[in-house]
C-alpha cells in the first residue's frame, strides 16, 4: 500500500488533471503503477519525471538513500507498467538504461533537474534511470476494430507475435554493434542486454497470462456450449504446457546473449520462434470461427426485474 502522504498526492493528482501542490507544485509528475515482485498487488508511486523524445525518464533515488526504491524492484520483476502523465494513462515497458548509456541519459536529467546529482552525492550506489517507453512493440497498429472476441484474440496474438519480432530484432542490433567493435581489449558491455531481458520478460509474462485465461476460463466457457470440441481443447492446452516449456528456455537463452555465438544463437532462436508462432497459428485456426460471434467486450448481465 502506498503510505499515506503518497496516497494523499495520487488522489488530489487524479482528481485535478494531473495538478498537485505541495513539494511537487509546478513540477513534472507522473504516477507509476507495477507489479509487485513477489506479491503481484498492483502498487501505485508518484514520481518525478524527464521527457527524453518519446519516452519518460524516471529515477530510482530513494532521496539519495543506500537501497533502490521498491518500485525499481518491482518493474525488474514485470516490466511492464502503467503510467499517468495529466488525463492520460497508457501501458509502457520499463527498461533501466546501462553503461554508458545511463551515464548520458543522468547526465541529461540532472540538466534538467539539477536536484537528481546532489541526491547520487549522498549514496555509494549508481542512481538508476528507468526508460518508460510504449509498451506496444515498434510499428505497432492492432488488428483494427475490437468487437468480437474473435477480433480481441487476435489483437492479444498480433501483439505477442510484434512483440517476438521486436526481441529478435534487439538481439540483431546487439550482434551488430559487437560486429562493429575494433582495437584492443573487450567489445563493451552489450547496451541493450536489460532492454531484451525486459523485452523478453514482457512477452512471456503476457504469453503466460493470455494461456491461464484460456486455460482456466475461455475453454471451459466455450466447452459447455460445444462439448464435440473437448478435444480440441485438450490439444490445445498440452500445447500451452509445451509452450511454458520453449518460454523457459527462450528466457535462459537471452540471458546468455552477451557471450553467444551469433550462428548458432540464432539457429536456436529462430527454432523457438518458429515453434510459438505455429501455436499461435494453430490457435487461431481452431478458435476464431467459434469466437466470431461473441460480441467483445462482454455484455453485462442485465438484472432480473
Amino acid at each position: 500500500m502506498p503510505t499515506s502522504f503518497d496516497q494523499s498526492v495520487i488522489d488530489e493528482f487524479r482528481a485535478n488533471g494531473g495538478k498537485v501542490g505541495g513539494p511537487f507544485e509546478g513540477g513534472d509528475l507522473l504516477l507509476l503503477t507495477t507489479t509487485g515482485a513477489r506479491s503481484r498487488a498492483s502498487r501505485t508511486t508518484p514520481l518525478g519525471y524527464v521527457r527524453h523524445g518519446d519516452s519518460l525518464l524516471v529515477v530510482g533515488s530513494n532521496l539519495g538513500g543506500p537501497r533502490h526504491p521498491g518500485w525499481y524492484y518491482n518493474l525488474l520483476a514485470h516490466p511492464v507498467v502503467r503510467v499517468e502523465v495529466g488525463t492520460s494513462s497508457f501501458e509502457a515497458l520499463a527498461v533501466p538504461a546501462e553503461g554508458a548509456r545511463r551515464e548520458e541519459l543522468f547526465a541529461y536529467v540532472v540538466r534538467a533537474v539539477p536536484g537528481y546529482g546532489d541526491y547520487q552525492e549522498r549514496t555509494r550506489r549508481p542512481l538508476p534511470v528507468v526508460v518508460l517507453g510504449r509498451a506496444e512493440p515498434s510499428g505497432w497498429s492492432g488488428p483494427g476494430e475490437v468487437r468480437t472476441l474473435a477480433d480481441k484474440l487476435l489483437e492479444v496474438h498480433t501483439w505477442l507475435r510484434g512483440q517476438l519480432r521486436q526481441v529478435r530484432a534487439e538481439v540483431e542490433a546487439h550482434f551488430a554493434a559487437r560486429a562493429a567493435h575494433s582495437g584492443p581489449g573487450e567489445p563493451p558491455a552489450p547496451g541493450l542486454g536489460l532492454q531484451i531481458r525486459q523485452r523478453c520478460l514482457a512477452f512471456c509474462q503476457a504469453l503466460e497470462f493470455h494461456h491461464v485465461s484460456e486455460d482456466e476460463h475461455l475453454f471451459p466457457g466455450i466447452a459447455r456450449h460445444h462439448p464435440d470440441l473437448s478435444d480440441v481443447f485438450g490439444r490445445l492446452a498440452d500445447e500451452h504446457r509445451t509452450v511454458a516449456r520453449v518460454q523457459g528456455e527462450l528466457s535462459k537463452l537471452l540471458a546468455g546473449v552477451h557471450i553467444a555465438d551469433p550462428e548458432r544463437f540464432r539457429v536456436e532462436l529462430r527454432a523457438m520462434s518458429e515453434e510459438l508462432e505455429a501455436h499461435l497459428d494453430h490457435e487461431e485456426e481452431a478458435l476464431l470461427p467459434l469466437l466470431a460471434d461473441v460480441p467483445w467486450p462482454p455484455e453485462r448481465l442485465r438484472p432480473t426485474p
